[in-house]
């Protein structure tokens, strides 16, 4: 197994072992209004929509995860089958690794073989060569590619890129590729001026990906000699990272954190298009297997559209107008970073 595979491994049982569901974060300092007099049904029907020109089952889909190792190769066949039976969209962890071991494609084609017609979004770091993400892309029949950003996780890794020069890639990329393009943080939650300036260069779609969830530079400390635990406290909250992405009003994906039906709820109401879940989802799957996880989510459309109900609404354009309160913590936070 090369370096790269094996970090891919490493990842996948530190972020087991990390793991933790009762994670305290910017969820838990915001609110929800709800109205003791709601008069509505509940109605799973109101979460179908659309991603990318596809019709989906929900407005939350399986976030990026992993790909290029045997064990990721299992994963992404129960994600991908999970996907298409439960009708909702996938998104393979970083696959920048084929433009250097093309053999580990199957590691990742296996989720478009058990979802042929679904949501695939393809995953890349900005410095992957032109040639491969076409290939990637044209492979797997991506739907749409995510470039993430993840400075502070190469920071922490000990064979971490150092080179953040990024701009110039991402713009050759948005030219040279026809399927839409999304930006997404880590786990450390974009900026409103990294979103600007994004939205100015053509970038149209954001995945905030904020603190309080998976913590690249916890799992990344915990393979290195030295100790960078100070990287761990650096992220921007998502709920802060969301409203950041709503005041440049742009279409945008709220994922870092996400625990529960409730957390989704909140992160729609904020004006997130979709809800991106990873680690609660991959350490579900590690404990009950694949059905496990396929009972969780489809558990999770049931209570999601409950809580629809109760708090009064009917359809997902409605959710934004739900009154939120928020911590004074993190309404202090939110007073002066927007």
């Amino acid at each position: 197994m090369s370096i790269r595979s094996e970090r891919k491994e490493e990842h996948l049982k530190l972020a087991q072992m990390f793991f933790n569901k009762e994670k305290y974060n910017s969820f838990d300092q915001m609110h929800l209004l709800r109205p003791a007099l709601p008069e509505s049904k509940v109605d799973q029907s109101v979460l179908a929509t659309e991603m990318f020109n596809k019709s989906v089952s929900a407005p939350f889909f399986i976030n990026a995860m992993t790909g290029g190792s045997k064990q990721s190769l299992i994963v992404n066949q129960a994600l991908g089958k999970i996907a298409h039976q439960e009708k909702i969209a996938l998104a393979l962890g970083s696959a920048s690794i084929l433009a250097k071991e093309k053999d580990q494609l199957e590691s990742f084609y296996v989720a478009r073989d058990e979802d042929p017609n679904g949501v695939l979004i393809v995953n890349v770091n900005p410095e992957t060569p032109i040639n491969a993400i076409k290939q990637t892309i044209k492979e797997l029949q991506a739907d749409a590619l995510q470039i993430h950003l993840n400075t502070v996780q190469e920071i922490a890794m000990p064979e971490g890129d150092r080179n953040f020069i990024w701009l110039d890639q991402i713009k050759n990329i948005l030219d040279q590729i026809t399927i839409p393009v999304i930006i997404k943080e880590v786990g450390f939650g974009l900026d409103q001026n990294s979103i600007h300036l994004l939205k100015e260069n053509g970038i149209k779609y954001f995945d905030v990906a904020g603190s309080g969830g998976t913590n690249f530079a916890q799992i990344e400390n915990a393979r290195n000699d030295h100790d960078v635990s100070y990287l761990e406290d650096i992220g921007l909250p998502t709920v802060i990272s969301a409203l950041m992405a709503q005041k440049e009003s742009v279409n945008f994906i709220v994922s870092g954190g996400v625990r529960n039906p409730l957390d989704i709820l909140k992160g729609l109401s904020l004006g997130g298009q979709f809800v991106g879940i990873s680690n609660v989802f991959l350490q579900e799957f590690n404990k009950n297997s694949f059905e496990g996880l396929q009972t969780l989510i489809s558990n999770w459309k049931d209570e999601l559209a409950a809580l629809i109900s109760i708090y009064g609404k009917h359809d997902l354009a409605s959710l934004p107008k739900i009154k939120k309160y928020y911590d004074l913590p993190l309404k202090n936070q939110i007073d002066q970073l927007i």
